[in-house]
């Protein structure tokens, strides 16, 4: 009798469990699903969290702190990181060598001073190709200044920042940097591709610590001086248009397309915007129009063609006739 009561304990203790199991809706499988989800969700806040224009005191940790949640995620909770900006990408795609570049953010810059600054790119191989390319030409040709970086995107800073432990300065940071170092001649030389708002952004920040050097002169973007009206061209832009028809359109014709971005640095715009395989691509409308024989890409920027360079070469001068008169 003791046995029987006893089994039947046991049965109704298995069945009181399987109850439970199956009134809760879980199963393993979904509970590790929503963990995993859950760890991906917080990765995607961490980036969102960075992915801004403005660099606060709490920037650094945060990069640190995106960086070291991701590097926790197993490799498939990356591909689950989904976030108002942030995706798997963010930190997984693969860029390049970011050691091959040179963030140009050191001190002791002595009295003069050539601050290159870009847009920037997260792209580590056309960073150290398109804008190191310009900064090397230009410390080359000007071997009694020192040149320093600074990009205008905070995003793409804190980007490099978290993923590679890399710091570059953004404009104010690199003016500061100047003033600390007790720089007495500081020429700006944007690497633009022409003025518009982020040039007149750049002047706006540059005025406002003009009085702490003892001269500052900012020189032109790429295609030099706004014309009278879009018909109007000048030297640069003659040069510049010469020079990337050099570079890269030998012998195509009307059927035979190469797309290449006219931009300093064949970054993320290049590579997604212009050269993937997704359907609103420029190479993907190509094909489908069925205008073309044949279309290739190249993703390279202006930066690292030796005539464009050239040009910056020749603003630079400029800016430092003008200090001088």
């Amino acid at each position: 009798m003791k046995r029987r009561v006893a089994a039947l304990l046991c049965v109704c203790m298995m069945t009181g469990m399987l109850v439970t199991a199956c009134g809760s809706g879980k199963t393993t499988t979904d509970s590790n699903t929503d963990s995993d989800q859950q760890a991906a969700d917080h990765v995607a806040e961490l980036i969102d969290a960075i992915y801004v224009q403005e660099w606060t005191k709490d920037t650094d940790q945060q990069c640190e702190d995106a960086k070291e949640a991701w590097d926790a995620l197993t490799d498939e909770q990356k591909k689950l990181v989904r976030g108002e900006y942030a995706d798997s990408d963010y930190f997984g795609k693969d860029t390049g060598d970011a050691s091959a570049d040179d963030p140009l953010n050191e001190d002791n810059i002595g009295d003069q001073e050539l601050l290159v600054v870009s847009f920037g790119t997260s792209f580590n191989d056309s960073r150290a190709e398109d804008i190191g390319g310009i900064e090397t030409a230009l410390q080359e040709a000007y071997p009694d200044w020192s040149v320093r970086r600074a990009f205008t995107s905070q995003i793409i800073i804190n980007h490099i920042q978290a993923r590679d432990g890399v710091k570059i300065d953004n404009v104010e940071q690199a003016l500061q940097r100047a003033v600390e170092n007790k720089v007495k001649r500081l020429v700006v030389q944007p690497t633009h591709l022409m003025h518009g708002a982020e040039y007149d952004e750049l002047a706006g920040t540059v005025e406002d610590y003009k009085d702490q050097f003892e001269s500052v002169s900012i020189a032109e973007p790429l295609l030099g001086e706004v014309g009278s009206d879009a018909s109007v061209i000048n030297e640069d832009k003659e040069h510049a248009a010469k020079a990337v028809l050099a570079d890269a359109l030998e012998g195509a014709g009307y059927r035979n397309v190469i797309l290449r971005p006219l931009m300093v640095v064949a970054g993320d715009h290049a590579n997604n915007d212009m050269a993937s395989d997704e359907d609103d691509s420029w190479k993907s409308m190509c094909k489908q129009s069925g205008y073309f024989d044949n279309i290739r890409t190249q993703i390279t920027g202006l930066g690292r063609i030796k005539e464009i360079q050239e040009i910056y070469i020749k603003h630079v001068q400029e800016a430092m006739d003008s200090q001088e008169s």
